[in-house]
């Protein structure tokens, strides 16, 4: 089913001109996530619906390549070109600030996050996809015993670590960008089929994946020497550390399941415009991170 990067109107099966001529209509209407994406993705020229068709085929196109690797090179040239995320270059040697910002808003994306992946769970019923899902939420948000903390955990030690009280953290209400992509993402697992939000949850961890850089992308999440160095606090480091061990193996597996159930074709352009969706959504989630970070400077 095609449907719609901007919105995710449902629009036919493999039916591109109507996605070209639905783009075209909300444009000339102005609304601003189409336009958005037209501008970002297709052209900022006026443009008719059969022009943008050939131009949705290139986008859409997996050419002799999987359905991971178009997730993985979409996801580089957003994240990580030769001008990457402002956070990404924020967070290379990170101020006090930016660490803040990171643990206010980031608390309010894994809670999310935990019920996106139950929904995924609930909603399949493929024993690898519920046992993917299951080890999920035990890392993110239960932890594993005494000697596996959950990630969730490691995020309010940082922000202990950096003077902020959990109290405060938990307390605070997200910025305006962190809470539609979480309510765009809560739409997505329990809207679109549950391979198509498989691909727009588990790409996301995609970003501090230590192996992009063999894939193209400018730089790593963070410069990795601030692992080794007292640059940061202890409890900063073991939270970022977590997440530079751990979401290689978690976006690889992922993506792994996403072509093998996903790249069937009627499920295909939903999966990729759903992805397309969600990394517009996390493009200016982390953007609030930097909005918070500022307040924190001021």
């Amino acid at each position: 089913m095609t449907s719609c990067p901007a919105c995710l109107r449902p629009l036919g099966q493999g039916d591109l001109p109507a996605l070209a001529a639905h783009l075209v209509e909300e444009a000339e209407e102005s609304d601003p996530a189409h336009v958005r994406w037209l501008n970002q993705n297709l052209t900022r020229e006026k443009t008719t619906a059969a022009e943008l068709v050939p131009m949705l085929e290139r986008v859409y196109d997996l050419g002799s390549g999987t359905l991971k690797g178009w997730i993985k090179a979409r996801f580089i040239a957003k994240f990580y070109g030769p001008v990457p995320h402002p956070f990404v270059t924020a967070l290379q040697h990170p101020s006090r600030a930016t660490l803040l910002g990171y643990v206010v808003e980031h608390q309010h994306f894994l809670r999310q996050w935990v019920r996106s992946c139950a929904y995924i769970m609930a909603r399949t019923d493929e024993p690898k996809v519920i046992l993917y899902e299951l080890d999920n939420l035990n890392t993110e948000y239960g932890g594993a015993g005494p000697t596996r903390v959950a990630h969730y955990e490691l995020l309010l030690r940082m922000g202990e670590s950096l003077g902020l009280d959990r109290t405060r953290v938990l307390t605070t209400p997200p910025l305006p960008s962190t809470r539609e992509g979480i309510e765009g993402w809560n739409r997505i697992a329990t809207h679109q089929h549950w391979v198509a939000a498989l691909a727009a949850m588990h790409s996301l961890e995609l970003i501090a994946n230590r192996n992009l850089v063999d894939d193209g992308a400018s730089v790593h999440y963070f410069d990795p020497a601030i692992l080794d160095s007292k640059e940061i606090t202890d409890a900063a480091t073991n939270f970022l550390r977590e997440g530079y061990e751990a979401d290689v193996t978690h976006s690889d597996e992922a993506l792994d399941l996403v072509n093998e159930f996903g790249s069937r074709p009627d499920l295909r352009d939903e999966v990729q415009s759903t992805f397309l969706r969600s990394i517009d959504l996390f493009d200016d989630y982390l953007l609030a991170r930097l909005q918070r970070a500022a307040d924190f400077e001021a």
